[in-house]
């Protein structure tokens, strides 16, 4: 129902938008000649006025609006039927192709596109032939088919909103192979598009490219204009999952002076949300082996637990997860451990205080662990445990020792999901 009231709102206003412009029309047709005046300016068209107002609408979704959420894809039902409905005439004219082109990548469905391309009388015209097709191409999925036509039109030739919006497409195109041009776009995209759900679809992404390229200082920088700028965003949820996933590539343990600055910039968010971040990082971190990280981000989250005590638990168990890996403190990790009441855990976290007891009972019976308990050794590296527990454990016991042992293939993982993102904005 809420969906359907937001979506009528916006067509109502649309309606008079329509009807004001009539008005005047008519208006005009019926004066008599007066003195030339001022050029009045130019009216939109209705593809253009339909772009216009669904942007409006997702515009209010970057800064938080559930209701323009909800109302979006009423609207775009109704917008669909609108375009299908115009007359071929109105597609001779280039502002209202690129107004199509614009609505199929705010979400828009790429029917209108195929009809322009089978458009036979009047055809469409060739100098916009390339644009729709590769535009059709890329939300289809045919990535090299959209690289081949996209990729060489010029941004600065374009209006600024449908320029940001293709910006942000060649981006997608190229992050695979060219990071570094990949974020040079999505700069492009902040600057041309500011305050808009385009920016802060560019500014989401471009944070990730910024990870996966180990560009630190930017990687900080964009997060905290992320969560200064678009913290209330419908997508800052999905955003706060995937830095905590972003979180997990570093290794502070040998840059304390970064997690520094990462505590620094998540200081912009309430305590909560600060404390679950830290939380899923920590508990990532665990399975990615970076144990220090994990000490790290568990013992902010204790911070910040106060009178929370599922959280508290939780920030207790993936920090002794961690701890388990060095003979030094396996001994208070383990009483840690055995020290949490199983019963107030979620099931994926109680398969880890249950892989966690039994790595440290393989660990601590391992030679080269006896060995230096016994001689009061260095510490062994989590590298060495591992290696030596993978050896010893049982083959009937995979499943227990899962959660700690699956590295890598999680990281590859995330970086497919960053990669592979179809949507221009989501």
């Amino acid at each position: 129902m809420n969906c359907l009231r937001h979506a009528a709102l916006a067509m109502i206003l649309f309606g008079l938008s329509e009807a004001a412009i009539a008005e005047d029309k008519h208006q005009t047709e019926a004066a008599p000649l007066a003195e030339p005046a001022q050029t009045q300016p130019e009216t939109a068209s209705k593809p253009v006025q339909m772009v216009r107002t669904l942007q409006l609408m997702q515009d209010q979704i970057a800064i938080g609006s559930t209701e323009a959420h909800l109302g979006q894809r009423g609207l775009l039902t109704i917008l669909d039927a609108r375009f299908m409905d115009l007359e071929p005439e109105i597609w001779l004219t280039g502002k209202n192709v690129q107004a199509a082109i614009a609505f199929v990548l705010s979400g828009g469905n790429p029917q209108i596109l195929r009809k322009l391309l089978e458009m036979g009388n009047p055809p469409l015209p060739l100098e916009h032939r390339s644009f729709v097709e590769g535009t059709l191409a890329y939300v289809e999925g045919r990535e090299e088919e959209a690289k081949s036509k996209l990729m060489s039109l010029d941004l600065e030739a374009l209006p600024p909103m449908l320029s940001a919006q293709l910006a942000l497409v060649q981006s997608a195109l190229l992050v695979r192979t060219d990071a570094t041009k990949s974020s040079e776009l999505l700069d492009f995209v902040r600057l041309q598009a500011p305050g808009t759900l385009l920016e802060e679809g560019a500014l989401r992404r471009q944070v990730f490219v910024a990870s996966q390229t180990e560009d630190m200082t930017k990687f900080l920088a964009l997060t905290s204009n992320y969560l200064r700028r678009y913290r209330h965003s419908v997508y800052a949820g999905n955003f706060r999952q995937r830095l905590a996933s972003a979180l997990t590539r570093i290794d502070f343990g040998r840059d304390p002076a970064l997690f520094k600055g990462v505590v620094e910039v998540l200081n912009d968010l309430e305590p909560e949300v600060r404390r679950e971040l830290y939380l899923l990082a920590a508990r990532s971190s665990v399975e990615h082996g970076y144990t220090k990280s994990a000490q790290l981000l568990a013992e902010k989250a204790q911070e910040l637990s106060g009178g929370d005590t599922a959280s508290a638990i939780r920030a207790k168990l993936y920090r002794a997860a961690a701890m388990i890996v060095s003979i030094e403190t396996i001994g208070t990790a383990v009483a840690d451990l055995e020290s949490i009441d199983a019963s107030s855990l979620r099931d994926g976290d109680l398969v880890l205080l249950r892989s966690a007891l039994a790595m440290a009972g393989h660990i601590r019976q391992a030679p080269g662990a006896r060995m230096a308990e016994s001689e009061n050794k260095q510490p062994l590296k989590s590298t060495q445990a591992v290696a030596t527990v993978a050896q010893d454990v049982p083959k009937q016991a995979p499943e227990q020792l899962k959660v700690l042992s699956k590295t890598r293939d999680t990281l590859n993982r995330i970086d497919k999901l960053i990669k592979n993102q179809a949507s221009t904005v989501q």
